[in-house]
C-alpha cells in the first residue's frame, strides 16, 4: 500500500511521519533533536538539519519501500547562504534571532510601513529574512560577496533531497522580498540591502506552485535515507502553512499554535496588507492566503516559570489547573525574549499585581494566561486587518497537550476550542502536500478521508474570569507600549 512521508524541520528538532496515502492513517513516526539556540543570537548549521532528518527517517518502523512522495515543512524566515561551490558559508540565522532588529527598523524607515505592507503583505521585523540579509550585508560584507544561492530552511532540505533550488509561495511570502498577491519577487525591496538587485535575484530559488514537484530523490539522498529514488518530492512550505494543510483549515478557520513561538492565523481567500505590522500577510500552501500574527514567547515561558517554582511543565500545568484559583489580579506579560507582536525586540517580561497573598497556583495560571493573552491579541489584530477569522478555533503545538492551556484558551476566548487528535500537524501537513503532489489532487480533497482537524472539543467554564484576565492584560500591555 502506497504511503507518503511528511517532515517537520523546526527550531528544536526534525519530526517525520509516514502515513497511508488513501486513509491518512499513521504508520510510523521518528524524530531527532537540533542544536539548542539562545536568542538574541539564534543560529544553527543547516547540516544539523540534514543529519537530524537522516536520523529521524532511520528510526522509522515501517517499510520505506512503500513511500511514493515526501515533503518538508520548515521553520520560516531562516537565512541560508551558499557559495559558488554550493557550500554553506555561515550558520543560518533563524527566525528568533533578534540581532537584526535595528536593520529591520532601518528598512521600514526607508520606505515606510504602508509601502512595505502593500509591496509584500508585511512590515519587516527582526525575524524576517530580509532583515537578516541586511544584517549580514552590514556586518559581514565579505560573506555577501560570496553568496550564490539564498535559501530558507525548508528550501535547503529540498535542495539536499533533489538538487533543485526551489521554494513555494507560502514560505517565500515570509522573506520580505516576495509579493504573495502577484506571486513574484520584488527586486525593488532589495535595493537598500544588496548592491545589485538585478543580479541578486538570480540567487533566489524558483517559486513552485502548490502541486508542482521539486523533483525526485537524488541518488545520494535516497541512499542516506533508505528511500527509493522514485520518490517524488513536493515543493515543501513553511511550518505554519504546512500546519494549515494538516488541520484541513477552511476559509475563516483559526489555528493557534503553542510551540517555541506562538502563532495565530486564519485561511483567507484574499491577501492582507497591514501597515501596523501586527499581521503578516503570508500566502498559504494551497493557492490562498494565511494572514498570521506571531509571538516570540510561548511554551518557553511556562517552562521557565515552572523551573522557578521547582517544577517541570506538567507540574506547572497541574498546579495551574486548580479550579479554585479564580482571578486574583496576577498578570504576566511574557516578553522574556523580547517580542515580535507587538514589535518590542528589547522588551522583558514582567509580573503585575503580586501580593504577599499571591499563591504559587496563581503564578502558574498567570504564566499560561499571559502566553494565551498575547496570542488572542494577535487574533484581534487579524480581525482588525479585515480577516474573517470567525470559524472554528484549533489549538495545536506542544502546549496544546497541557490541560491548562486547553481550558484557558476556551475560557479566554469564550468559545469552544478544537484540539486535533494529530499532534504532529506540521509533518502531517507536509504529508498532505506530498499526497496532493503525487496524485495531482487539491489538498482539500484529503480533508474528509484523512479526517484532518478532528479531535475533542473543549468548552469554556469561566467566561467572566477569562474576560477579566484579558481586560487586565490589555491595560498592562498598553502601558508597556508607552
Amino acid at each position: 500500500m502506497a504511503a507518503v512521508l511528511g517532515v517537520d524541520s523546526s527550531t528544536q528538532s526534525t519530526k517525520v511521519v509516514v502515513v497511508d496515502l488513501d486513509t491518512g492513517e499513521e504508520r510510523s513516526r521518528g524524530s531527532a533533536p537540533h542544536p539548542a539556540t539562545a536568542p538574541p543570537v539564534s543560529e544553527q548549521s543547516p547540516q544539523a538539519w540534514w543529519d537530524a532528518l537522516v536520523t529521524a527517517v532511520g528510526g522509522l518502523d515501517t517499510d520505506l519501500g512503500d513511500v511514493v512522495a515526501m515533503s518538508v515543512g520548515g521553520q520560516q524566515h531562516g537565512l541560508v547562504l551558499l557559495d559558488e561551490r554550493d557550500s554553506v558559508i555561515r550558520p543560518a540565522k533563524l527566525w528568533n534571532d533578534t540581532t537584526s532588529a535595528d536593520d529591520a527598523a532601518r528598512l521600514v524607515a526607508d520606505l515606510g510601513p504602508a509601502v512595505w505592507a502593500a509591496a509584500c503583505g508585511s512590515v519587516p521585523v527582526a525575524s524576517f529574512t530580509i532583515s537578516k540579509l541586511a544584517w549580514v550585508a552590514e556586518h559581514e560584507p565579505e560573506t555577501m560577496r560570496r553568496v550564490r544561492r539564498v535559501m530558507l530552511p525548508h528550501d535547503y532540505l529540498t535542495w539536499r533531497l533533489t538538487g533543485g533550488h526551489v521554494t513555494d509561495r507560502g514560505d517565500a511570502s515570509g522573506t520580505g522580498w516576495f509579493d504573495p498577491a502577484t506571486n513574484r519577487y520584488r527586486r525593488d525591496l532589495l535595493d537598500p540591502v544588496v548592491d545589485s538587485p538585478e543580479q541578486f535575484v538570480h540567487c533566489l530559488p524558483e517559486v513552485l506552485g502548490p502541486r508542482e514537484a521539486a523533483g525526485q530523490l537524488c541518488a545520494p539522498a535516497a541512499a542516506a535515507l533508505g528511500l527509493p529514488t522514485a520518490v517524488v518530492v513536493a515543493p515543501g512550505t513553511g511550518d505554519n502553512m504546512a500546519a494549515a494543510l494538516g488541520l484541513g483549515l477552511r476559509t475563516g478557520d483559526v489555528a493557534m499554535s503553542l510551540g517555541t513561538s506562538g502563532t495565530v492565523y486564519s485561511v483567507s481567500d484574499t491577501p492582507t496588507a497591514d501597515p501596523t505590522g501586527l499581521v503578516a500577510g503570508f500566502a498559504d500552501a494551497a493557492g490562498g492566503f494565511l494572514p498570521l500574527a506571531c509571538t516570540l514567547n510561548a511554551t518557553r515561558v511556562t517552562d521557565t516559570v515552572a523551573g522557578w517554582l521547582g517544577l517541570d511543565a506538567p507540574g506547572l500545568d497541574a498546579l495551574a489547573a486548580d479550579a479554585d484559583i479564580g482571578f486574583d489580579g496576577t498578570v504576566l506579560v511574557p516578553y522574556f525574549d523580547g517580542e515580535r507582536t507587538p514589535n518590542l525586540p528589547d522588551a522583558a517580561g514582567s509580573f503585575h499585581g503580586l501580593r504577599t497573598s499571591t499563591s504559587r497556583a496563581a503564578l502558574a495560571r498567570a504564566a499560561h494566561d499571559g502566553v494565551l493573552c498575547g496570542l488572542f491579541g494577535g487574533l484581534d489584530a487579524l480581525r482588525a486587518a479585515g480577516v474573517a477569522a470567525d470559524g472554528r478555533l484549533h489549538l495545536i503545538g506542544g502546549g496544546a497537550r497541557a490541560a491548562t492551556y486547553r481550558q484557558r484558551a476556551a475560557d479566554l476566548s469564550g468559545a469552544t476550542v478544537v484540539v486535533p487528535d494529530a499532534d504532529e500537524v506540521v509533518a502531517l501537513g507536509a504529508a498532505v502536500q506530498a499526497a496532493a503532489t503525487h496524485s495531482q489532487a487539491p489538498a482539500a480533497s484529503f480533508v474528509e478521508p484523512w479526517r484532518l482537524g478532528a479531535g475533542p472539543v473543549v468548552e469554556p467554564r469561566d467566561v467572566d474570569g477569562g474576560r477579566a484576565v484579558r481586560r487586565a492584560y490589555a491595560a498592562i500591555a498598553a502601558r508597556e507600549l508607552g
